[in-house]
């Protein structure tokens, strides 16, 4: 954890001394983001230690996807040389491509024996399938599938299987996540005016007022993973931002 927080430090010093926007991972990008905004919005009593349990968007933080998830990141930000950018790119784009190619292959109920597709789908096929759906089948590998598909030629790279299968299997979880995200996002921007005083709001707590003021959120997500702030006072400080955003924006459109 404190080497964590360490390497982001050292990055973000960096990044100043060139003048370059700061940057910090979200909560939904990395474990980094969870310990980092944990420790702003908690606080500590006791050293730290980052159980995947405290991540709420885990099913995406895998080891497997890591690469996927920060490379590109990482690569922007100067992290990654020329020659690591080319492995990770190669190792994308055949990711991508042998996914793209699974969409479209087909395999009829003629093309599998009864013996085989009950070896491997523990029965007869009903109706034509693509080969990513049977992918998403529990117990089907992406080797039992070119087994069955026997002029098709197979990847050999392990690495890119196992994420192909990943994503076949979980996609639906993953999907929905993603969703999930998304909708987290819209609150996570929404920030604070500076110097914002949170004794203009009516209905908080002089409990949850104390520890707005001594944390002093940037976000309303921010807000919200504050220990003692409750979901009912988050939606009365996001009906007191939307409502003085929509004024603000009534205002700018009269005055132009």
């Amino acid at each position: 954890e404190a080497a964590a927080q360490g390497l982001l430090a050292g990055l973000n010093a960096g990044l100043r001394s060139k003048d370059k926007s700061l940057w910090w991972p979200r909560r939904d990008q990395a474990y980094l983001g969870v310990l980092v905004d944990d420790l702003i919005t908690r606080g500590a009593s006791e050293p730290y230690r980052m159980f995947t349990s405290r991540a709420e968007y885990r099913l995406l933080l895998r080891e497997d996807n890591a690469d996927l998830r920060l490379t590109e990141i990482a690569r922007n930000l100067g992290l990654v040389d020329d020659h690591r950018w080319a492995e990770f790119t190669r190792h994308r784009d055949s990711v991508e491509k042998e996914s793209d190619r699974l969409h479209h292959v087909w395999i009829q109920p003629d093309d599998v024996s009864d013996l085989d597709a009950t070896k491997v789908f523990g029965g007869p096929l009903r109706h034509e399938y693509s080969v990513m759906e049977l992918l998403k089948r529990p117990n089907v590998s992406y080797r039992d599938l070119m087994y069955i598909l026997s002029t098709e030629v197979p990847l050999d790279d392990e690495r890119v299987i196992a994420q192909l299968e990943t994503q076949a299997k979980y996609g639906g979880y993953i999907a929905r996540q993603a969703e999930d995200i998304e909708k987290a996002i819209e609150n996570e921007t929404m920030s604070f005016p500076d110097n914002f005083s949170f004794d203009v709001v009516h209905g908080l707590s002089t409990e949850v007022r104390q520890k707005l003021m001594a944390v002093r959120p940037h976000t309303l997500g921010q807000a919200g993973r504050i220990a003692g702030v409750t979901p009912a006072a988050v939606s009365l400080l996001l009906i007191y931002l939307k409502k003085h955003r929509d004024a603000g924006n009534k205002l700018k459109r009269k005055v132009w």
